[in-house]
């Protein structure tokens, strides 16, 4: 990898010496010394972008005015959207996610090929890791055999998958792939991957030294920033154009202040904390601005807490929440096993540059809120949205309201569950999953966690019968100090066996539960809970059993496992009885801070980090044993239900088109607020009965080897069929019915799936209308690609999140806001309307205001006012190219 960096006209490139070594940067004191303006007060996460800017200066991308406009900033109180081109240093993938990344690579190099190109034109400039982490499904649980069982499994289901993805790794220069049955990309991350401050050499030969950052195909990528590498997460089509070295097109974002005070009481949890941070930030918000975490009780809040708080970024809706390089940044990188002299030069840059947190830190904010530590209380979160924060001792009552006003069914309604001697009920819970790489990547939760197993085995305490338990670490490093602990048999004793390594529960991939207590769920059509340990409860995501779903630190998921039910005050109430007869409760079993401090210092240790990663890229023999082939393109094997080649390229022309009027369009959808991507895209199991489960099952693949949505993105067949098919989505367009279904162009109901075919095949566009924070979630490229696949031009929403709206359109899909106060509701809309959008053609810009024409059933006519959401001139010729790789592979084939 070479990193290409401008010409210097500003004379801010110096040399620093560390040790005996010496190394190029770019400093921004010397751009201050230069005249181009006061960077002394801007946050460090701002300075890292302004740092690229002085990098890539000169490089027609990159101009002064755009380096002094972080000065303006600061003088314009933390405020001035200048557009900007943003390049980070390297991309981050998952395999949900990556796989069909790499399909568009893949499909590119044909695509290329046909417009008289150089297959190898297409490659990653930037350097691309690709961890394979969200296959894992746990089939098998509660026994010595679930890991091996369900790492079978995954090789059984996903070899299709993993054939393709290593012969990216063979065909494509600068992309590695971490094999299954490593961890979760976010932890192997920040464990492994990041160096906080990165190296390489420039055209010239010259090493350098700059700020590590990095975009990811996963919105948690924002885990990383715990560490003080700036990255966040982006659709696989935004993150493609990165990696093929277009710049990221953004606008200087205002930066939210987040004061830390005091420090955490005894019985709480760095996962108590971050509810309570999503639950100020989301009231606050700060949907498409950076978050910056400062103040004295960073001095008291160890890394893994900062990447705890960093990773739900996504769950408060910021682009990213950033902790600043200081003195626990420098000790976790020694302590995880990084390089010495690394070690050295982050600490060595941080305070040449000005990156380094010390007590005299105050720079200027957009705007600054304040929190306590010390005011932090056990919590969960549920059940249906990360914000909906609840204090552990009013967790019964909460519920019970849930039950009355939101579920609108009784408590007490008992069903038997065939051959059991218990009886199921609303609020018992039937998951408990210590998962996800927000809290696993925490030894102080999931130490935590031990001990509670710990306490409550010696005490005779175990599980509920009902539970499905599991346990799914983000990396082997967490199995060797719970092992070293000796914690890991107590775990096993409550059920909470080892089941794989990846993302398991919190991604849908949480297996079936037992099928007589979900016949009896059905049966009494029941509200079942699920608790995990996980940073996402949306509806329909975790089970198709269970609609209730909550998140708690992995401590709390212990214990809920023992009390079975969500119908109690898990505070205070009795929470089982122990071999002798005597009432227990949470206190009796709980740590204390000291015991898991000391537990995580014994066994938590660099030595652990350094043998876990020493072969981080070779794989167990199972993935060693994958065979593929050595070609340049992509032999696409017709019978395959994984992989196919998409349609995006085929029969595309040199030259880019024009942005259309939407003329006569019909509405798709008429949908809510906080319609998030995995109602537009879910990514669990889907039913035989399904557009998607009849596509399989119309190709001989029994239900069994389904698999999940998440698992077949390589397929775009699949994903157009499962677009807007979640359990849990609501169409207004139609009364009291979940899943995905619409109106066809006859009137009846029918899938979306179906209802979209019908009207491509009459030449009718569509579109969709939402409300606020459409698009919320996860930064899932499908649920952009499935809406363009599906026929839809526009998407009418009140408010966009970030990801999506860039996604949107990266696939040639026009995001609108409502003006004005309208809303569907405030319109009437029923979806029987018809919608023309005027003024698209043209000399359009970004953020325009634009005429739209609603006809309603009776004739009427309504003109409104709708504000486009093509944010930067950038996307506007994406747009007129159908799409950001369109843009990309036309672009590419003239060069080559």
């Amino acid at each position: 990898m070479t990193v290409i960096v401008g010409k210097d006209s500003s004379n801010t490139r110096k040399t620093l010496t560390v040790g005996s070594k010496s190394i190029d940067y770019y400093s921004i004191p010397a751009a201050q010394e230069a005249g181009l303006g006061d960077f002394s007060n801007l946050p460090a996460a701002l300075k890292v972008v302004l740092e690229n800017m002085l990098r890539f200066q000169d490089d027609k991308t990159v101009s002064v005015d755009d380096i002094k406009a972080f000065a303006e900033w600061g003088v314009k109180g933390g405020k001035n959207p200048r557009e900007i081109a943003y390049r980070p240093a390297r991309v981050l993938m998952q395999d949900f996610t990556g796989v069909p990344a790499v399909v568009d690579l893949a499909a590119m190099r044909d695509g290329i090929v046909a417009l008289g190109g150089d297959a190898e034109k297409i490659n990653p400039l930037n350097p691309v890791d690709l961890v394979i982490d969200h296959s894992v499904m746990i089939d098998e649980f509660g026994n010595p055999r679930a890991f091996q069982m369900n790492v079978d499994r995954e090789y059984e289901r996903n070899l299709e998958r993993y054939t393709f993805l290593k012969w990216g790794q063979k065909a494509f220069n600068n992309f590695r792939v971490v094999p299954p049955g490593t961890g979760i990309c976010h932890q192997v991350n920040l464990e492994y991957l990041a160096q906080t401050v990165w190296t390489d050499k420039d055209q010239n030969g010259v090493e350098i030294a700059y700020p590590d950052t990095l975009v990811g195909t996963d919105s948690h990528t924002t885990m990383v920033n715990g560490a003080a590498v700036l990255g966040w997460g982006v659709g696989g089509i935004e993150a493609e154009a990165a990696m093929l070295g277009q710049p990221i097109s953004m606008l200087i974002p205002e930066v939210i202040g987040f004061e830390l005070t005091g420090e955490m009481m005894e019985g709480t949890t760095g996962t108590d904390l971050v509810l309570k941070v999503v639950e100020m930030l989301r009231i606050k918000g700060v949907v498409g601005k950076f978050v910056e975490f400062y103040g004295s009780g960073l001095d008291k809040l160890p890394l893994a807490d900062r990447a705890t708080i960093a990773n739900m970024a996504p769950e408060y809706g910021a682009t990213c929440g950033f902790f600043p390089i200081d003195g626990e940044t420098i000790r976790y990188l020694t302590n995880t096993g990084r390089d010495e002299d690394r070690v050295a030069l982050v600490e060595a840059y941080a305070k040449e540059n000005g990156f380094w947190r010390d007590e005299n830190y105050s720079p200027i904010y957009t705007d600054t809120l304040h929190l306590d530590m010390g005011t932090i209380v056990p919590a969960i979160s549920g059940p249906k949205r990360p914000q909906d924060y609840v204090a552990l001792t009013e967790g019964q009552n909460a519920f019970r309201r849930e039950m009355e006003e939101n579920f609108k069914r009784p408590m007490g309604k008992e069903v038997a569950v065939a051959g059991e001697d218990y009886t199921m009920e609303s609020g018992k819970v039937v998951i408990a999953s210590i998962t996800s790489c927000t809290n696993t990547s925490n030894p102080y939760v999931m130490i935590g966690a031990g001990l509670v197993a710990r306490k409550a085995a010696a005490l005779g305490l175990n599980r509920k019968p009902w539970v499905k338990t599991s346990l799914a670490p983000g990396s082997q490093v967490v199995s060797a100090y719970l092992e070293a602990a000796d914690l890991q048999k107590d775990l096993d004793a409550l059920g909470f066996n080892l089941v794989g390594y990846g993302c398991t529960t919190c991604i849908g991939n949480s297996g079936p539960i037992q099928k007589e207590l979900s016949a009896a769920i059905a049966e009494g059509d029941l509200v079942a809970t699920s608790v995990l340990s996980g940073n996402r409860n949306f509806e329909g995501r975790i089970s198709p059993d269970v609609r209730a779903n909550y998140l708690a630190s992995p401590p709390l998921v212990v214990a809920y496992a023992i009390a079975g039910t969500l119908d109690i005050n898990l505070a205070t109430d009795v929470i089982g009885t122990d071999k002798d007869g005597k009432d227990v409760y949470l206190k009796d079993i709980w740590p204390t801070t000291q015991e898991v401090a000391e537990m995580v210092e014994q066994t938590v240790t660099r030595k652990a980090f350094l043998d876990k990663y020493a072969d981080v890229f070779k794989g167990d023999e199972k993935w060693q044993s994958v065979e593929t082939t050595d070609a340049k393109t992509y032999d696409w094997p017709v019978q395959s239900t994984y992989v196919q080649n998409p349609p995006y390229f085929q029969g595309m022309s040199k030259e880019p088109g024009v942005i259309s009027n939407i003329k006569g369009a019909k509405v798709l959808a008429l949908l809510g607020d906080m319609i998030t991507t995995d109602h537009i895209s879910p990514a669990g199991s889907f039913a035989e009965s399904s557009p998607a489960g009849q596509y399989l099952t119309e190709r001989q693949v029994p239900v069994r080897e389904f698999n999940s949505y998440g698992s077949r993105r390589g397929n775009h067949e699949v994903m157009m069929r499962g677009t807007f098919a979640n359990i849990r989505i609501k169409n207004e367009m139609l009364d009291g019915v979940e899943g995905g279904y619409s109106k066809g162009p006859d009137g009846k109901e029918t899938s979306i799936y179906d209802a979209a075919m019908a009207y491509k095949d009459a030449g009718i566009p569509l579109v969709v209308f939402g409300g606020e924070q459409y698009g919320a979630g996860s930064s899932r490229d499908w649920a952009a690609k499935g809406t363009n696949l599906l026929g839809v031009k526009a998407v009418i929403a009140e408010s966009f999140e970030r990801i999506h709206r860039s996604n949107l359109v990266g696939m040639g899909v026009i995001p609108f806001e409502f003006t004005d106060g309208d809303t569907r509701k405030t319109l009437g809309l029923t979806g029987e309307e018809t919608v023309s959008i005027a003024e698209l053609e043209g000399d359009i810009k970004p953020q325009s205001l634009v005429p739209c024409t609603i006809t309603y059933p009776n004739g009427d006519v309504k003109e409104i006012t709708l504000k486009s959401r093509i944010d930067t001139e950038v996307e506007i010729e994406y747009l007129e190219h159908g799409g950001v790789l369109h843009y990309v592979l036309r672009n590419l084939a003239k060069a080559s």
